[in-house]
Order: structure tokens, then C-alpha cells, then sequence
């Protein structure tokens, strides 16, 4: 129950905080261009120190990260919720995204040490996938609840109390224990990396206010590109490399972490920009928007169910091609909203077509990141695909955020507002045209996710059955 707990408030945190999303950039008056680092704070720091957190509680002592990861986190939620600008809110989502990335390895750990006979894991590990699952359609319910009826703070502030209760339980229940050997870990490798998607990402960001030619935009993608060749670099030479880089040179594997970084940045098109429409073009209530969002969700859980009997019958790669064009049509129709359109006949379908095709591809996912992987390498190969959905996601958002304000920009200056009473429903249209831009550009990313599992992935229905799956941490 411990480690649920904690792997639900670790889930819950992305779909939480995106509901309660335009009602903080309001209250700190976030510019449209920085809106997104509420949501890439978090993921970039989580994605980026993954690995090195599961390193970390294997070698430190798995209890401890779990205890140290639980404080620091209700520590930054709470500087989150008692924020008062934008950037002590996308500092203290980065603390919560690096505890965040003690946590949920540490817990994941300790469920594999503390359950050893294999029914009981089996069970154990369906639990803890149910919760990761479900936690982002709870996240949705009850961060629409909370910023109705309290604030949005409460979003953050919530995790107080649940982390809390996590530290109480934990330290009398859970044991100790740790893993013997190099206890080395490769802080140059997660220091670059971390830096290199960030300059990455705050290149992005420079786009939308200074336009893609201007220095500071290509300084910045500049540098955080030669930061990523300087990590291969440093992880080719490193005794004790954060990311081994034969689990990439495997070509399913390789095939597999391409997709989901690609699907990753596809699908924060959807979530990002579907929950401001809901309140700003629609007005739907937070609690309304939430429910709204449900569609996805269910999706997802209806064709992963399905998909984890097909895969053994027909293969990984007809499932993930099938499910990212299912995907990319759900994102493509949602093109075609307007200022007054109706949720059923729009909304509605392109969500559940979208979630539909998600789970088509989650689920061959986790078969193919751990596919023929040696039991030395299944950590990094599961934390790697956890990672790659986390930072596709980051610079999804960044990228489709930095189009879309661009696209609002453009489209006011073309359409000017023949009178003050006019202005409203100009800019009504212009935020619609800016989230059809980013549905547009997510589409894009989603089909490309699709050619890419079509061209590199081999991995047949006979390969099926060669490692366990991975595990989702958020």
C-alpha cells in the first residue's frame, strides 16, 4: 500500500497540475510563451535524472532514497503552492520532478525486493501498473475538483500531507536494502544531459519571443546539442555510464525509444492544449474540464487490454504502426475545432480515437525496451523508456507551445478587431487557431512516431516472451 501511495502521487502530479495549468498562469501572470515550463520543469528533471535516481536508491540504500525522495517532494510542492510568480513555480516543479526521480525508482526497487515469489510480484506489479494507469484519470478528476472548490495551489499542496502519511507508514513497514558493489555513480553524464535538454528546451521557449533566427534562440540549440554529443561522449567512456549505450545499439530497442520519445512529444500536444480550450474557449468549470479530459483515458485502458493479448499473436511492430496512426488521426480531427464547437461530435470521438490508439502502442513498448535484454541491463533498459516518454514530452511541449503562440501572435495581427466589442471573439479565434496549429504539429510527430517503429523495428511475434515488461514511473 506504501509504495502505491507513493507511486500514485508521483503519477498524479502530471494530469493535476494541467487542469489547475490556466488558472495558475493567471493568478502569476505566466506569459503564454513560459506557460509550458509548468509542465517541463517537472518532466525535464524527472526524465533527466531517472536514471541516475535508480542508480542511486539501488547503491545508497533503497528505504532511504524512498524517505529522502518522499520529503523532498512534499517540500517542493509546498514551495509550488505558495509560489507568488512563475518562476518560483518552475523551480520548485524542477525540485519536485528531481525528487520525483528518487522516488519513483526507489519504489519500484523495494516492490522487487520485497515481493520474491513470483505470483505474489505478478500481483504486485498489476496493482502498481493499475495505479500508474489510473492516476492520471484520477489526476484529472481531482485537480478539477481542487481548483474549483479550493485553489489551484491545492494541486501542489495536496502532496503535503499524502507525503506525510508515505514517510509514517514507510519507516516502521519498510526494510532496508541495497545492492552490493561499484557504488560510482555518473554525475557528469545526468549533470549534461540534464543541461543539454534544457538548453534545448529554453531554446524553444526563445523562439516564440524572438523568433527562430534570432542569437539567443540558436545560442541556445546550439549549446544544448553540443551538450548532448559531449554526454554520448562522456557515457562511451564512463566505467559506470548512466545510459549503456549497447542497450540503444539494439535495433528494436533503439526503434522502440525512438517512438516513444516521438509519442511522448505527440501526446503532450493533446493533454497541453486541450485542457486551456476547455477553460478558456469553451469556459467549461475546471471540475467539467477534467471530466472532459476522461476520454483518453479510457481509451488507453480499453485498447492496452485488448492490445496485451494481441501482441503475442501478431508482434509488437503491427500494433505500435497501427496505434501511433490511430493516434495521429484522434490528434488530426481534433484540427477541426472551432470557438463554438460541440464536444460530443468533435471532442469527444478524436479523444477516444486518440486514446484508442495510445494503448496500441504503450503496450508493445514496454515488451520491446526490455526484448532480449541481459537481467544487468533490464534496470537502465525500463528506466531508459520511462525517460525517453518524459523528455519527448518536455520538448513536445516546449516545441508545439512555441508554434502555437507564434501561430495566436500571427493570426492577430492579420485579423485586427474592427471595435472593443470584437476583440473578445477575435481573440477567442486566434487561441483556437493557435491549439489546431499545435494539434497539427502533434499529428505530425505522432505519424512519425508510426514510420519510425515501420522502418526500424524487426522484432517479430516469435521474439515476444524474451524479457518481462517495463514499468511506467509517470
Amino acid at each position: 500500500m506504501v509504495l502505491g501511495i507513493a507511486q500514485l502521487m508521483v503519477v498524479l502530479d502530471a494530469t493535476i497540475v494541467n487542469i489547475a495549468l490556466p488558472h495558475a498562469q493567471a493568478d502569476l501572470g505566466i506569459t503564454d510563451a513560459n506557460r509550458q515550463w509548468v509542465m517541463t520543469a517537472y518532466t525535464l528533471a524527472f526524465g533527466g535524472l531517472l536514471l541516475l535516481g535508480g542508480r542511486i536508491a539501488d547503491y545508497w540504500g533503497r528505504k532511504r532514497t524512498f524517505l529522502v525522495g518522499s520529503v523532498g517532494f512534499a517540500v517542493a510542492s509546498a514551495l509550488g503552492g505558495l509560489a507568488t510568480n512563475g518562476e518560483l513555480l518552475f523551480a520548485a516543479r524542477a525540485l519536485q520532478g528531481a525528487f520525483g526521480a528518487l522516488l519513483a525508482p526507489a519504489g519500484l526497487a523495494l516492490l522487487t525486493v520485497l515481493f520474491t515469489e513470483a505470483h505474489e510480484r505478478a500481483k504486485a506489479f498489476a496493482v502498481y501498473g493499475a495505479i500508474a494507469g489510473g492516476g492520471a484519470a484520477v489526476g484529472l478528476v481531482l485537480g478539477g475538483v481542487l481548483t474549483e472548490s479550493l485553489d489551484w495551489r491545492w494541486c501542489l499542496l495536496v502532496n503535503v500531507p499524502v507525503a506525510i502519511l508515505l514517510i509514517f507508514l514507510a519507516l516502521p513497514i519498510v526494510p532496508e536494502s541495497k545492492a552490493h558493489g561499484d557504488t560510482r555513480y555518473d554525475i557528469p553524464g545526468a549533470v549534461t544531459a540534464t543541461l543539454g535538454l534544457t538548453s534545448l528546451v529554453y531554446g524553444f521557449t526563445k523562439a516564440a519571443e524572438s523568433g527562430w533566427d534570432a542569437a539567443s534562440t540558436l545560442g541556445f540549440i546550439g549549446a544544448g546539442v553540443a551538450l548532448l554529443i559531449l554526454f554520448v561522449v562522456i557515457e562511451l567512456r564512463s566505467k559506470n555510464p548512466l545510459l549503456p549505450m549497447r542497450i540503444l545499439l539494439d535495433r528494436n530497442r533503439g526503434g522502440a525509444f525512438l517512438s516513444s520519445l516521438l509519442v511522448g512529444a505527440g501526446m503532450m500536444g493533446a493533454f497541453f492544449f486541450l485542457t486551456f480550450y476547455f477553460q478558456q474557449v469553451l469556459l467549461y468549470s475546471p471540475v467539467k474540464a477534467g471530466l472532459a479530459s476522461l476520454p483518453i483515458t479510457a481509451g488507453v485502458f480499453v485498447s492496452a487490454g485488448l492490445a496485451s493479448r494481441l501482441v503475442p499473436k501478431l508482434g509488437p511492430k503491427p500494433l505500435m504502426v497501427t496505434g501511433a496512426v490511430l493516434a495521429a488521426v484522434g490528434l488530426a480531427w481534433l484540427t477541426q475545432i472551432g470557438v463554438a464547437t460541440a464536444y460530443a461530435t468533435h471532442v469527444l470521438p478524436a479523444q477516444l480515437i486518440l486514446g484508442l490508439g495510445m494503448g496500441f502502442v504503450f503496450v508493445p513498448l514496454s515488451s520491446l525496451a526490455l526484448m532480449g535484454v541481459p537481467e544487468h541491463d533490464a534496470g537502465a533498459a525500463s528506466a531508459t523508456l520511462n525517460a525517453t516518454q518524459q523528455v519527448g514530452g518536455s520538448l513536445g511541449a516546449a516545441l508545439l507551445n512555441t508554434f502555437a503562440t507564434t501561430a495566436f501572435t500571427a493570426y492577430m495581427v492579420d485579423h485586427p478587431p474592427a471595435s472593443p466589442e470584437g476583440a473578445k471573439l477575435v481573440m477567442a479565434e486566434a487561441a483556437v487557431h493557435s491549439y489546431v496549429t499545435a494539434f497539427a504539429w502533434g499529428a505530425g510527430m505522432l505519424m512519425l512516431a508510426g514510420i519510425a517503429a515501420a522502418l526500424v523495428i524487426k522484432a517479430g511475434k516469435a521474439d515476444v516472451g524474451q524479457g518481462a515488461q517495463a514499468v511506467h514511473l509517470g
